[in-house]
């Protein structure tokens, strides 16, 4: 249970950063997002990348167009903005920052694991 909670609260943390990274690639609409995350193995439903995007968009991360379909309804494509793009490198950076924290705290765990132990011989 308690690897189970740890596991959800990082895809949590992450999902709004992979979600920046995907729209920053081009314009893109919510079902081709929600795929992506899938694909990634960050199961998303729409009911929770919608208030997201909704939330990047207010806060001046995101724009959308409507494009009209021809298989229904118009469609809303997400872009990022000129804040969007700063933002995601900033987040860029923090990613770096993280991902070398974990690799270096893995490699002392790994040299220790792999370390004699002292015992003297009887």
């Amino acid at each position: 249970m308690i690897a189970e909670n740890t596991q959800t609260q990082m895809r949590k943390g992450i999902l709004e950063y992979c979600v920046l990274l995907i729209i920053s690639r081009g314009e893109i609409y919510a079902s081709d997002i929600i795929a992506e995350l899938k694909q990634a193995k960050l199961l998303v439903v729409e009911g929770t990348l919608y208030p997201l995007l909704t939330r990047l968009k207010n806060n001046g991360l995101l724009s959308y167009n409507w494009v009209e379909s021809t298989s229904g309804p118009p469609r809303k494509y997400y872009t990022l903005t000129e804040t969007g793009k700063a933002i995601l490198k900033q987040l860029d950076g923090t990613w770096e920052e993280l991902a070398y924290a974990i690799n270096t705290s893995r490699k002392v765990t790994d040299q220790e694991s792999n370390e004699p132990t002292n015992q003297t011989e009887s």
